[in-house]
């Protein structure tokens, strides 16, 4: 029972599939329900380190398995551990924070691989580097144990949801998370399980279309999907995927879907056709969900996309709120959830469940690293 009352100061690190940057944010929890977000950053990477990262996806979607890596990606790894490092650093310093008070960082690392069909995942991040850099303890690989079990690996932000959820009303309520791909968390209520899974690309193929096209990271404000037309051909044979009747769990790898159907299409038209997919394939999600959410609370990227928020509001017709109009961060909210996972990590608390990973047991799951150790 004194484990369960303790409070915990943790620092959670995000890297997502977006390969925009790192998200940190600093946390206390009792690795149940009372969460209160402190201090955050969001730190882009810069361009030549986010240009390696996607280099290497295709060959480390070729690997048979996730470890020893090969010389290219134990480089990458070590200047990614370095990078969040210094992010850790600096959120202490601004935070007035010392290394001492804080008793765990979950350090997710940059995912350039995920296999559930072959049973492993890949996320670049040298934890016990990451130990010796700050002088904190680290939690890292929190996706090695679900998979191990049988789960997909993916999504495990949903017991987070849960926690900042169980006060709320008005269930089920469904946490849309769009990063580079999309997860849906659905909260029925009471003493309910949540259920999630992955409903497709979210922001990935228009970033990478407005990068093609235009050399833009991202469509600013949704200004080239605005001006375009969606092509219904194209989009039917983007919908044409046999992920989308999978019944869950399920999870994806960025590499799963491509913009090619697209490929002839001028510009805004094909922006404006790859917010409608995303769309859709959030709309089709709702075909493996008990009943239809009576509120979406979207958080990632994504909702900063005006275009692409109009249309889930117009597609879903239901409320669909931004992150911060439900009080919450949604910029660093996925980095809140893995120092809360990394507390229940240091409990030996479920990280996973069935419904969420399709796991077959509650399984905790994260290694710890000591500051004292000595990085190789």
């Amino acid at each position: 029972m004194a484990e369960r009352q303790r409070i915990h100061t943790a620092i959670g690190l995000m890297s997502g599939t977006s390969m925009d940057g790192v998200d940190a944010s600093l946390l206390r929890t009792d690795g149940h329900t009372l969460v209160e977000p402190g201090p955050s950053l969001a730190i882009p990477y810069p361009r030549a380190l986010r240009d390696q990262v996607a280099a290497e996806l295709p060959g480390a979607m070729a690997l048979t398995a996730p470890r020893p890596l090969p010389p290219s990606l134990v480089e990458l790894e070590r200047e990614i551990t370095h990078m969040q490092a210094d992010v850790v650093l600096q959120l202490l310093e601004e935070a007035d924070i010392a290394a001492s008070e804080v008793d765990v960082i979950g350090f997710h690392g940059q995912t350039v691989a995920h296999r559930p069909d072959a049973g492993w995942t890949l996320q670049l991040g040298d934890g016990r580097l990451m130990a010796a850099e700050t002088g904190i303890d680290v939690v890292n690989d929190f996706r090695s144990a679900d998979m191990a079990a049988g789960g997909e690996g993916a999504p495990l932000a949903p017991l987070y949801h849960l926690a900042l959820t169980h006060e709320m009303e008005g269930h089920p309520i469904a946490v849309l998370n769009l990063g580079g791909i999309g997860n849906v968390t659905y909260i029925a209520g009471g003493d309910a399980p949540p259920l999630a899974f992955d409903t497709g690309p979210a922001n990935a193929l228009i970033d990478e279309w407005a990068l093609a096209r235009v050399g833009e990271p991202f469509d600013r404000n949704g200004a080239l999907a605005r001006s375009g037309t969606v092509d219904e051909t194209v989009l039917s044979a983007l919908m044409d995927n046999p992920y989308f009747t999978r019944t869950p769990p399920k999870s994806l790898d960025r590499l799963d879907f491509s913009y090619a159907p697209a490929d002839h299409l001028p510009d805004a038209d094909g922006a404006a056709t790859l917010v409608a997919f995303t769309v859709e394939s959030i709309a089709r999600a709702i075909d493996h969900l008990p009943q239809a959410p009576r509120l979406w609370i979207v958080v990632g990227g994504g909702r900063r996309n005006p275009v692409l928020m109009g249309e889930l509001q117009r597609r879903l017709s239901v409320r669909v709120i931004a992150a911060e109009e439900a009080g919450w961060r949604g910029d660093t909210l996925e980095a809140e959830a893995f120092a809360y996972l990394a507390v229940r990590s240091l409990m030996g608390l479920p990280l996973s469940l069935p419904t969420t990973t399709g796991v077959g047991t509650p399984t905790p799951g994260g290694t710890r690293h000591r500051a004292g150790a000595q990085a190789a």
